[in-house]
């Protein structure tokens, strides 16, 4: 397996602490002044948690054996995953760096990571590796995760402990206001009734994305990360959550900066590494996992979202946009697949879909055709960024402010 151990300065400390303790809690490191510290529980409840279990004082993997069941489907690599996720804490002070330590031992090719992010101006950051998370912007909510890999039964990857703290530091670059958008190749995930990285069974017809970094993964039932996919004449569009790890890779977050990329931090901004090691050589012509890349794919797409959303007939050039790396008014669809109207009507022709759970971002509302849907009956018609209309009928809720009147 070709996957590279990340472990930080302070996990390093914390495991040569504990050495001839095994598992044993490390006393935490003095706290900086005006700092929050917490320790995060580790007890595995409730479905947003994937294929981990607490047994004998340490969160493990329910199952280490790589299966269809056990690893992102749409990154089909060699090792068996498994993610816990906390609960969100509220902070007593806004904060703009958490630091973690996680008490971890692996062996074997097993990995154990944390990571977190942080709620401000109504929606989520990126998740960061915890061992020091910055944020562009003073967060008031910080949720962490720990990932678990194993590429067999014999290895190793148990946790028993995490402790976060949460202060100020310099805060990164803020946002842009336009959302990234980014022309790469698009695959169709198909594998109906395999799991994704969150947890989903795939369905017939699905609709969601996949894209290689745990970083933009949301949560099970959720749209925190969505991404707008359109075919490149922008005839067809779909906004899609995105529930998937891969193609490929499961650390490759091509769309974000070298300074803050995971992997390959050589490439240009915007390039996945597959497409790269396909088209250039890169990499020896191979994933992270040392797999003969087949196609430059830096995105997959569910069947429906592949077919029904952008209409296509066979693996394409699209462009995607990644609408978390902006900030804005944003709805949460709640009924979907929800028509993309081109007007305030049922009548005005549809230019796609927008996917239960996505988060489609607003730009001001009209009146227009009265609609009953499951929320409400309305009037209001939002448009949205780039131009298309969807009924307030099907959106639960709007977040990160109010729209105005266009």
């Amino acid at each position: 397996m070709a996957r590279v151990r990340r472990t930080s300065i302070a996990l390093t400390a914390l495991l040569a602490l504990a050495a001839g303790l095994p598992g044993a809690p490390t006393p935490a490191r003095a706290a900086a002044p005006g700092s929050e510290r917490w320790s995060a529980d580790l007890t595995v409840a409730g479905d947003d948690d994937v294929n981990v279990t607490w047994r004998s004082g340490r969160l493990r993997l329910a199952d280490p054996h790589p299966t269809d069941h056990t690893r992102p489907a749409a990154a089909a690599g060699p090792v068996a995953e498994g993610i816990l996720l906390t609960a969100p804490r509220a902070l007593d002070h806004p904060a703009t760096r958490v630091r973690a330590q996680l008490a971890a031992r692996t062996g074997g090719g097993g990995t154990a990571t944390a990571q977190v992010r942080g709620w401000r101006a109504g929606r989520w950051t990126e998740w960061r590796d915890a061992a020091e998370a910055i944020f562009d912007q003073p967060v008031t909510q910080v949720q962490a995760r720990v990932v678990l890999t194993t590429p067999n039964a014999a290895a190793e990857a148990t946790v028993t402990g995490l402790t976060l703290a949460a202060d100020t530091a310099a805060a990164t670059t803020a946002p842009s206001a336009v959302a990234l958008t980014y022309r790469v190749y698009a695959t169709r995930i198909g594998l109906v009734g395999g799991v994704t990285a969150n947890g989903h069974t795939v369905g017939v017809r699905d609709h969601f994305a996949a894209l290689p970094s745990r970083r933009g993964l949301s949560p099970r039932g959720t749209g925190d990360y969505t991404v707008k996919v359109c075919t490149t004449n922008g005839s067809r569009c779909e906004y899609a959550p995105v529930w998937d790890v891969g193609p490929w890779n499961t650390r490759d977050d091509w769309w974000n900066p070298s300074d803050v990329r995971e992997n390959w931090r050589n490439l240009p901004q915007g390039l996945p590494e597959a497409q790269a090691a396909y088209q250039n050589g890169y990499n020896g012509g191979r994933d992270q996992f040392g797999r003969t890349v087949r196609n430059p794919a830096g995105l997959d797409l569910a069947d429906g979202t592949f077919w029904d959303g952008l209409r296509l007939t066979d693996n394409a050039w699209i462009n995607v946009t990644l609408l978390w790396t902006a900030g804005g008014i944003r709805g949460v669809v709640g009924s979907g697949p929800l028509n993309l109207r081109t007007g305030a009507g049922t009548s005005y022709p549809s230019r796609g879909l927008a996917a239960t759970y996505a988060q489609v971002p607003i730009d001001c509302y009209v009146t227009g055709q009265r609609i009953a849907g499951p929320y409400r009956t309305t009037t209001r018609w939002y448009r949205l960024v780039g131009g298309l209309y969807v009924s307030h009928a099907y959106l639960s809720t709007t977040l990160g402010g109010t729209a105005p009147h266009c």
